[in-house]
């Protein structure tokens, strides 16, 4: 298969989608007897992998690997490698591992650094850690010796690996007697180690990484305006307490578990990198990220490596998710398209945050991926599909598009009375004000973003506000609907006089806000679409703030109306710590809710 880059078709038929992703989970042959026999064998190992500065830390990595009974030495496959979500383990890609060893891929799934019975400690997925050990798994696959053995004690080497292809030069164009035909698949923590092997290694061929980050700083202290590039700011945010805390407990556990095996996880900050416990008091304590902590998380993204990233990405990344939002693989993409990257995105409904797709939905969605990889790993004459595809909750189907962004934009302008008008002439004055509590509490009632996947949707809460606390404008009754497909902005201009005064002694002073879109219904019952929530830290409130709302697929529908409001806390997040009276006069131009509409 050629190396170079390929021309994609723009569209997939959704016949073929349904059909492909209709394949059996794991092929069967028949014996000679007539018994079933399975299509793959699984053998779990443990690798010997260095990390960290000139490789000087030893970890222990298991892993189960999936070779295709057709596999051989004369007749060898192209393989994936694969690992877990945060939290996860090797086992947790069984279901995806036996049904791609069923449609002749080899498959290697293992625990990454500090989960799942693997040693060492949770670096997230630092290049030079998680990066460095997928690429000596990488190594392994294509054949090369003493890396992989049957025991945790590294005693008894297992057998080297001959029957995955290989390439005659990586991606850089450099030759390697260990260059397999493979590509990584995952999710979430297990997105973004595909980004950190393809920096550090030119001979991973094709990712496919799903609901990840593109600068964790913004993931977990994000700050929606100001950006300096991406999602990326230079002024921190307002931390997530909810997922911090959820994060550090899962993280800690899995290294009290598996402490017999390493207990050297447990020195300093518990089965973490050493920056990230004390990264938490101090955020927990602030409502913000420490500059040398921004930097620290920044490093273990993408977005401060984008450049080395050469090789086809499909992004997946999910509507309902308050952790990695939209914006995230929106700032990923636009970054590979600008610099040559062969790139396609898919917005699909299932992210952190639950979502449930129809079988349709899912069934795309399984076809593009199962594509992506057969084209560039098996090198067959396979569409991947259009560049831009996002789900359609109302329709239960996907929609394409041949880049992104899709919409033309649609402006509603600030107006008295709590109203939105579309007409900038029909702007008229009026005032409101609100309060930002003390201290950084929550001024609202909802559910809680780090259990929005695995609570009952019964304690899945409305949004609720306390009064004072929050402005807003709505929309008349919509007479046709509004189909928004981006990221919302808002730009206002805000009046908060104290802040004015404390802005200058850095962002303990300054005044923090949360933007968030609702759709209200005829009944008055106003839904914060998918909980997502843009906080802002408003360096200086003397000059109009413009704030980029997560990217959003959604459909207005007729009789409801389109709200926008600015509230000084929410449950999900540690606000400002000092009580500040902010204030928001219509009339003023150029204050508007600019929504990117389609059709």
């Amino acid at each position: 298969m050629p190396r170079s880059s390929r021309a994609r078709i723009a569209r997939v038929a959704a016949s073929a989608a349904v059909g492909l992703a209709s394949v059996a989970t794991v092929a069967l042959t028949v014996a000679p007897d007539g018994a079933a026999e399975p299509a793959f064998t699984t053998q779990t190992l443990h690798f010997a992998v260095q990390v960290g500065p000139s490789l000087s830390q030893s970890c222990d990595v298991v892993g189960v690997l999936y070779t295709p009974a057709t596999a051989s030495s004369a007749a060898r496959v192209p393989a994936i490698l694969t690992t877990n979500g945060f939290g996860g383990s090797a086992a947790d890609q069984a279901p995806f591992a036996e049904q791609e060893a069923g449609r002749g891929y080899v498959v290697l799934s293992y625990s990454g650094l500090g989960f799942g019975g693997s040693g060492c400690k949770i670096t997230l997925d630092d290049p030079g850690y998680d990066g460095v050990a997928a690429s000596q798994l990488i190594s392994y696959l294509g054949g090369a010796p003493r890396i992989a053995y049957t025991d945790q004690a590294h005693t008894v080497a297992a057998p080297t690996l001959n029957v995955v292809m290989h390439d005659a030069i990586d991606h850089a164009g450099v030759a390697s007697a260990f260059d397999p035909r493979v590509g990584m698949w995952g999710g979430s923590y297990g997105g973004q180690v595909q980004f950190a092997a393809a920096s550090v290694d030119a001979r991973l061929d094709a990712i496919n990484p799903q609901i990840t980050w593109n600068d964790l700083s913004y993931s977990l202290d994000p700050n929606n305006t100001g950006q300096v590039r991406g999602v990326t700011t230079s002024n921190p945010g307002a931390t997530k307490s909810s997922w911090a805390a959820g994060f550090s407990a899962k993280g800690i556990f899995d290294g009290v578990q598996y402490a017999q095996n390493d207990p050297s996880r447990l020195i300093g900050c518990p089965n973490f990198v050493d920056f990230v416990c004390p990264a938490l008091v101090s955020a927990g304590a602030t409502g913000y990220l420490a500059p040398a902590d921004v930097a620290a998380l920044q490093h273990a993204s993408v977005e401060s490596y984008l450049a080395k990233v050469r090789i086809p990405v499909l992004l997946d990344q999910g509507q309902v998710d308050t952790l990695f939002n939209l914006n995230e693989a929106i700032a990923t993409y636009r970054a590979l398209k600008a610099q040559g990257t062969p790139v396609a995105m898919l917005w699909r409904e299932q992210g952190h945050s639950g979502g449930t797709p129809s079988a349709t939905g899912r069934a795309y969605e399984d076809a593009r991926i199962q594509s992506w990889f057969d084209h560039y790993l098996k090198g067959l004459p396979v569409s991947t599909g259009s560049a831009f595809a996002y789900y359609q909750d109302w329709t239960g189907t996907f929609a394409e598009a041949a880049s992104y962004p899709v919409a033309s934009t649609s402006r509603y302008y600030l107006s008295g009375a709590n109203t939105l008008v579309g007409n900038r002439n029909r702007v008229t004055s009026g005032s409101q004000s609100l309060v930002t509590p003390p201290a950084g509490v929550p001024t609202s009632l909802g559910g809680l973003d780090a259990l929005g996947s695995t609570v009952p949707v019964p304690l899945d809460l409305p949004d609720t506000n306390l009064p004072g606390t929050y402005v807003h404008w709505q929309t008349p009754a919509l007479t046709k609907p509004v189909t928004v497909v981006g990221s919302p902005v808002l730009d206002v201009q805000i009046s908060a006089p104290t802040a004015v005064l404390t802005s200058a002694l850095g962002p303990a002073g300054q005044v923090v806000l949360f933007a968030k879109v609702y759709d209200v219904a005829p009944d008055g019952t106003a839904s914060l679409i998918h909980g997502l929530v843009a906080p802002v830290r408003v360096a200086d409130p003397t000059r109009a703030v413009h704030i980029t709302l997560p990217g959003i697929a959604h459909r207005f529908t007729v009789g409801h109306r389109i709200e926008i409001m600015l509230a000084g806390g929410d449950l999900n997040y540690r606000g400002g710590l000092t009580p500040t009276l902010v204030s928001v006069s219509t009339g003023v131009t150029g204050q508007a809710l600019t929504l990117p509409v389609v059709g």
